[in-house]
Order: structure tokens, then C-alpha cells, then sequence
């Protein structure tokens, strides 16, 4: 694995304390994951892969497969930048491009509580149709 491909998540870091119909969190991002704590106790780590592909956006570079739509090749996907949007969420600028998905908190939690199901099943999604979570290699 060359160094251009070694991703570590350390780095950008931004915490804020903002209001939520889930009560008062905080959150904070690095280069490869988002940490989103919400006053129930929840506490969630997101990789920058899970975001990407459940990224809100309509134009998140979905690939219709069999009627299906499928992101995929975005294992080493990284966040450039997160910035709050409003009081209800943040825009995550990641380092293919998009960046026009707005997360609002409580899809982070959406996402957060049901991580482990909505991974498998993308990974399911992918093996059923041959593709990979890694990225294509260039001819």
C-alpha cells in the first residue's frame, strides 16, 4: 500500500454543541469518520465510506444497476470538510467531489441506530450485483 493510500484519522477536527429533536449533541469530524454524541447517551462513529454511500443528496454518483441503485468504490473515501448548516444539520464536502448532502441530526441517528444492518445490506447489494467497495483501478 503506497503512503497516498494509507488514510489515518487523525487531524481535522471540529466540535460543536447544537439543539436537535434527538436533545443537545455534539459532534466533530476527521478525515475518515464523523463522531455524533446525542443527550440520550447514543454515541456514534460513522466512517466517511458509510456517509458517502448514505449520502441525503439526490445527485450522490449512484450507478443504476438492475433498477437498483448502487454506490460503490468508496472504501478509502475521505471527508475534505464538515460545516453546520443551520441549527439542523451538516453539509460534508468529501474527497471525490460531492458535496451537496446535507445530514441533518436526526439522520445521523437514523444512521448511527441502524449502521450495522444498512452496512450489510450495502455489502449484500454490492456482492449481488459484482461490484466492490474498493475503488476501480485505472487502465
Amino acid at each position: 500500500m503506497s503512503f497516498s493510500n494509507l488514510y489515518i484519522c487523525i487531524g481535522h477536527l471540529l466540535g460543536l454543541i447544537l439543539k436537535s429533536s434527538r436533545g443537545l449533541l455534539s459532534w466533530k469530524y476527521f478525515r475518515c469518520k464523523v463522531e455524533v454524541e446525542f443527550s440520550d447517551g447514543s454515541i456514534f462513529h460513522l466512517s466517511a465510506e458509510f456517509l458517502r454511500i448514505y449520502s441525503p443528496a439526490a445527485d450522490s454518483k449512484i450507478r443504476s444497476v438492475g433498477g437498483e441503485k448502487v454506490i460503490f468504490g468508496r472504501r478509502h473515501v475521505g471527508i475534505m470538510s464538515a460545516e453546520p448548516v443551520g441549527n439542523y444539520g451538516v453539509r460534508i464536502a468529501f474527497d471525490d467531489l460531492h458535496k451537496t448532502g446535507i445530514y441533518t441530526w436526526d439522520y445521523f441517528y437514523h444512521l448511527g441506530t441502524n449502521k450495522f444492518t444498512l452496512m450489510r445490506n450495502y455489502i449484500q447489494t454490492l456482492k449481488k450485483h459484482g461490484l466492490s467497495r474498493d475503488p476501480q483501478r485505472k487502465k
